[in-house]
């Protein structure tokens, strides 16, 4: 055998013949490579697991995607109850119903992409040890279909708030609902990163996934989401501001309901956040990639 290789080789290297490779496996050199490239190749792989998403998702459920409606309406149904009726938070006299709906359209789309990008190895753990593709098309695309995700949601936000606009008095849409999609992606590069990290450190402590939908909860509690920042005393205002998901959630508010803490100085502090723990997750995920499947 090994005679018949020698002799090919030979006989490709008398006549001029070189084999073209449509693709080259090879380790990674550099930390930060993302590979874009490589990843926008992949693009029809990214669209088949983002339809995955929506298919493993709804498959065997009764409804359907008409738990995209379902869901945030009937959180904010209850956090009506809980904290307007019961506990009586402020909402700055917005209306509960479209106060508690925007902090729930915007914080949902973090929560489940870092949910599902932080067992993403945990999850497709066969798959990736039975057939290369780049592996950052798994998060990726997490991260898109949870966007498909948001803007159906944000559809449902935008009937809601359109009515209470027109009923009532106490609603004063900004300039800076412009700035809508630029928030969007950060809060969804913020828990692409988050995930990574998480996900690159369960393929050794896999006590973290079972304290990550604690964590997640904890964290949605020190996020103006059923509260206004207005209504924190100020030596706690600091510790919520230390939160970057805190300006974003409330300049989605500022932006269409006219209530809220807007700076531009806390959205820099959010942007620049984002981008340290989106570096530090590629760094992360880059290094655990190499040899993850001998952990999970």
């Amino acid at each position: 055998m090994n005679t018949d290789i020698i002799e090919t080789a030979a006989k490709l290297e008398i006549t001029g013949e070189h084999e073209h490779w449509t693709e080259i496996i090879q380790p990674k050199t550099k930390l930060l490579d993302l590979r874009l490239g490589e990843l926008w190749r992949y693009r029809d792989l990214v669209m088949m697991f983002v339809r995955r998403d929506f298919v493993t998702n709804y498959k065997q459920t009764i409804l359907g995607p008409v738990w995209f409606f379902l869901q945030p309406l009937l959180t904010s149904f209850t956090y009506i109850l809980i904290f307007g009726r019961v506990a009586k938070l402020s909402t700055d006299g917005l209306p509960m119903m479209v106060f508690y709906l925007a902090g729930i359209t915007i914080w949902n789309y973090f929560s489940e992409t870092l949910t599902k990008t932080a067992t993403v190895f945990k999850d497709n753990a066969q798959m990736f040890g039975k057939v290369y593709f780049p592996r950052l098309t798994m998060p990726f695309s997490i991260v898109i279909s949870n966007l498909v995700r948001f803007c159906i949601q944000l559809g449902l936000f935008l009937i809601i708030w359109i009515y209470y606009l027109l009923q009532t008095d106490s609603i004063h849409p900004t300039i800076y609902i412009l700035l809508i999609p630029v928030l969007v992606i950060v809060m969804g590069l913020l828990a692409l990163g988050f995930g990574m990290i998480i996900s690159a450190m369960t393929t050794k402590y896999k006590d973290l996934i079972f304290l990550l939908t604690f964590g997640i909860q904890l964290l949605m509690f020190a996020t103006p989401v059923i509260y206004p920042l207005s209504s924190i005393p100020g030596k706690y205002k600091a510790i919520i501001l230390a939160n970057p998901i805190t300006p974003i959630v409330e300049t989605f508010r500022y932006g269409f309901l006219g209530s809220g803490t807007f700076s531009w100085s806390y959205l820099a502090y959010s942007l620049v956040t984002t981008i340290v723990i989106l570096l530090l997750g590629t760094i992360v995920f880059n290094r655990v990639e190499k040899s993850f499947t001998d952990t999970v």
